[in-house]
């Protein structure tokens, strides 16, 4: 697929996606999130990436959608010239937040801008949020007649809680990345030129230390232990992915690497080498 509104480069196991309408502050589209998906599901099955890291051209990160159709930006029906039966409708915006969720690579945020509605929903999904301080962040739907989207009242109160979430999204206040520190909204808020580069050495950490089947396995239990019903649940998730890694050889690897004072050789694929059990989520309940 050609990009058009997006860029991506890959170096050294890190991918690295720039949202690239720098002109209208990287403004989402259609075509914007028709990219993405494209870019998150070849990062899933593409064993040569570790890590991607998303991050905006020029001095924005998302400014949110594009509202260059005016009062009707968001009448699906009107944009698209027919009757769309309501049921049949899944948002952009959601269907780019599930490519990041399913992506079995570690996504980082390196929010070097202002992000505002789908701006900052997008990021929610990512697992880190590197966010510049003075970045202007916005849950504006209400003040926009619309609701929230892109999966969004999953992510946010897990993220930062109940209450806190719904001031955010009620007020649909504008606020500096600054003023949410220390919500839990971002892993690090930095001065502006410092957010690429600290997004770069997670990766960095992340490509060259760990195992990818190790990372792929454990992002899945933390994102899907936020859906078990109790710590006994998670526990029994826990012990058959532990007791399956065990006896695998990037088990093996990092133990001796460790014993050796060597860096490790991981050489496990997770499009290849995951476990039977896997994805345990979707098997029938008994």
């Amino acid at each position: 697929m050609e990009l058009t509104e997006t860029r991506f480069e890959l170096t050294h196991g890190i991918a690295t996606v720039t949202l690239d309408r720098p002109e209208r502050m990287n403004a989402f589209t259609p075509t914007m999130g028709s990219e993405l998906m494209t870019i998150f599901a070849e990062a899933d099955r593409n064993d040569a990436i570790r890590v991607v890291v998303v991050t905006g051209a020029g001095k924005a990160f998302c400014a949110g959608a594009d509202l260059s159709l005016g009062a009707s930006t968001f009448d699906m029906c009107e944009r698209e010239g027919r009757e769309i039966p309501i049921r049949e409708h899944r948002d952009r915006g959601g269907r780019v937040a599930l490519a990041i969720f399913n992506c079995r690579k570690p996504v980082i945020g390196a929010i070097n801008g202002h992000a505002v509605g789908v701006g900052i929903t997008m990021t929610l999904p990512m697992d880190i949020r590197i966010a510049a301080a003075d970045a202007k962040i916005g849950f504006v739907f209400a003040r926009r007649g619309v609701v929230l989207e892109a999966c969004s009242s999953w992510f946010l109160p897990r993220i930062v809680g109940i209450s806190r979430a719904a001031e955010l999204v009620y007020t649909g206040r504008v606020f500096r990345a600054e003023e949410e520190a220390a919500s839990g909204l971002f892993n690090y808020v930095l001065p502006t030129e410092d957010v690429l580069p600290k997004a770069l050495a997670i990766a960095k950490e992340i490509a060259e230390q760990t195992s990818a089947v190790s990372v792929a396995l454990s992002k899945a239990l933390l994102w899907h232990g936020l859906a078990e019903k109790d710590p006994q649940s998670a526990h029994l998730v826990d012990s058959r992915c532990f007791f399956w890694a065990g006896r695998q050889k990037d088990a093996r690897e990092g133990v001796q690497s460790f014993l050796e004072k060597r860096p490790p050789k991981f050489t496990m694929s997770p499009t290849a080498d995951m476990p039977d059990f896997f994805p345990w989520w979707k098997e029938p309940k008994v």
